[in-house]
């Protein structure tokens, strides 16, 4: 089964943090962990209602052991963690594409089944899994333990270290759907570097080399999903910011080097352009308006407006 996974630099919002307990009894009316004959809690009657019946999407936050990568040490995702997550998926991200494709896009094209789990999977090589797919079915989401911390930082890191992952993941599975156009990979083809995307200089210098982020570098696969993640889920401030920047440090190395450099904002920006018709002709979806929806919903989130804990059904 092929699996995409998207990699990123741990910051500071993954650090540790140690939370105490009143009592050592688990409260099982909201147990996060599969126990045999386990009667339906509010919550899961929620999530039917709002992901099972609509969508035929399976939100699993119980811990179970099959569903995680034996590779890696997991832990559950705590239950109300759980809950304000499924808010935000729903909100941010399948309630978007609704109204920008239409229910029956989304019931067809979005993955059936989110599998969370409270702890980042750490690798070697100092970075970590913010979430996998796995053959355009499941969506893995790590460090949900985290989650608090991301929702009192903003949307900066909320998109940073779940929702831009989600973006990218349903890219992956758009892309199996319908193929990348052969122009994109041509862009900066020679300029993909594989697992090195981590190490320095690739690290540091990806703007001026033509790529919106460092895991962009990896392959035209993972540039494609993170070209349309990104330019989503940041606002024409910050995108333009980053072509000023790209661009600025490319002139710098032009003139250090005495090398010509081609001009990193055209290579981004050509290569955005070739996303937009693809998603356009492909899923009839406007990248722009995509766009202007993620953020306003964003904007309530950050604002208070969404009741991330409410499960209550009509």
């Amino acid at each position: 089964m092929k699996k995409n996974i998207l990699y990123a630099i741990m910051l500071a919002v993954g650090a540790t943090t140690l939370l105490s307990c009143s009592s050592d009894d688990p409260d099982e009316s909201k147990s996060v962990i599969v126990t045999p004959n386990e009667e339906q809690t509010e919550f899961d009657k929620w999530l039917e209602a709002n992901y099972v019946i609509p969508y035929n999407i399976d939100f699993k936050y119980r811990y179970k052991e099959t569903e995680s990568d034996y590779k890696y040490y997991t832990v559950p995702a705590k239950y109300d963690d759980a809950v304000k997550m499924a808010h935000l998926v729903k909100y941010l991200c399948i309630e978007s594409y609704d109204e920008v494709a239409g229910t029956d896009f989304t019931r067809r094209y979005f993955p059936k089944m989110f599998f969370l789990i409270g702890e980042w999977e750490y690798r070697n090589n100092g970075t970590i899994i913010l979430g996998t797919a796995e053959g355009g079915r499941k969506i893995l989401l790590s460090g949900l333990n985290y989650l608090n911390r991301a929702i009192a930082l903003g949307a900066e890191a909320l998109n940073e270290y779940y929702f831009k992952t989600i973006h990218h993941e349903f890219t992956h599975i758009m892309n199996q759907t319908k193929d990348i156009p052969a122009d994109f990979q041509l862009v900066t083809g020679k300029k993909y570097v594989g697992d090195m995307w981590s190490e320095d200089p690739y690290n540091t210098e990806y703007l001026q080399n033509g790529f919106i982020s460092a895991y962009s570098q990896h392959s035209y696969q993972e540039d494609f999903a993170e070209m349309l993640s990104m330019y989503i889920t940041n606002d024409a401030e910050t995108w333009n910011g980053w072509m000023e920047k790209a661009d600025k440090a490319a002139k710098e190395k032009e003139e250090k080097t005495g090398e010509k450099q081609d001009i990193p904002s055209e290579l981004i920006n050509t290569k955005l352009d070739i996303i937009r018709r693809y998603m356009k002709e492909s899923f009839n979806i406007n990248i722009d308006v995509l766009r202007s929806t993620v953020q306003r919903r964003q904007a309530d989130v950050v604002a208070g407006k969404v009741d991330l804990m409410d499960i209550t059904n009509p």
